[in-house]
C-alpha cells in the first residue's frame, strides 16, 4: 500500500499543520461522489501476503535497510526521499511481538487471514484507543461509513461527533484518499462522553 494522499490540501503556516477547504489535485474523485468511505484506524499498518505477515517499513536515503525480505509498497521513493513497503515480520525481533501475538489469536481460532493489508490494534498500540484487552489484526476498508459525507464543511462537523480517527475512501480504480481528525485539530482518541 502506497502512501495514501490526504483529501485535501494543508496549510503549513500554523502549527500544527491543518486543512484547508482545497481539494488535493488527484482526490477530486472523492468529492465528486465516487469510492467508498471506510473507517481509519489508529494502529500500526501491516499485510499478509502468501500467508506471511509483514509490517509497514518506511525506507528512508541514511536509514539502514532492516534485514529480511523488503517489499516496496510503490515504484520508486515519494518527494522527500521516503520509500514505504513492508518487511516480514520476524519471530525473533522484540519489535515484532505485537504482531505475532496478535496473529497467534487467529492461529489459535483457526482463522485463515485473506491477503491484504490490516492494522494492528491493541493494548500496546499507540495508546490503545479503542481499550482493547488483546491485540489484533482489523482488516483495512471492512467497516464502512455509509453516512460519511463528502464536502469539507460536512466532513468537519462529521468528525467531531463520529469516535473514529479518520476516514479512508477507496475507488474501484485502487485510488485511496484520507482525512483524520487531527487533520481538522480536532482531537483523537475523541474523549468518552463528548
Amino acid at each position: 500500500m502506497q502512501k495514501i494522499p490526504t483529501l485535501f490540501r494543508r496549510d503549513y503556516s500554523v502549527t500544527p499543520a491543518k486543512v484547508i477547504n482545497v481539494v488535493t489535485p488527484g482526490c477530486e474523485w472523492v468529492i465528486n461522489g465516487e469510492g467508498q468511505a471506510s473507517e481509519k484506524y489508529d494502529g500500526a499498518c501491516c499485510m499478509i501476503r502468501g500467508g506471511f505477515l509483514y509490517r509497514r517499513y518506511t525506507f528512508r536515503e541514511g536509514k539502514p535497510l532492516q534485514k529480511g525480505l523488503w517489499i516496496p509498497a510503490q515504484p520508486e521513493p515519494d518527494e522527500q526521499g521516503n520509500w514505504p513497503g513492508w518487511v516480514l515480520v520476524d519471530f525473533k525481533e522484540p519489535a515484532d511481538k505485537w504482531y505475532l501475538d496478535a496473529l497467534a489469536y487467529y492461529v489459535a481460532d483457526n482463522v485463515l487471514l485473506a491477503d491484504g493489508t490490516y492494522e494492528l490494534v491493541g493494548p500496546k498500540v499507540n495508546g490503545n484507543p479503542y481499550s482493547l484487552n488483546k491485540h489484533f489484526l482489523w482488516r483495512h476498508g471492512q467497516d464502512i461509513l455509509l453516512t460519511c459525507p463528502r464536502n469539507f464543511a460536512d466532513l468537519e462537523e462529521w468528525l467531531k461527533e463520529i469516535p473514529v480517527e479518520g476516514i479512508v475512501w477507496h475507488n474501484d480504480d485502487g485510488k485511496m484518499a484520507k482525512l483524520k481528525r487531527r487533520d481538522f485539530g480536532l482531537v483523537w482518541p475523541k474523549p468518552r462522553g463528548g
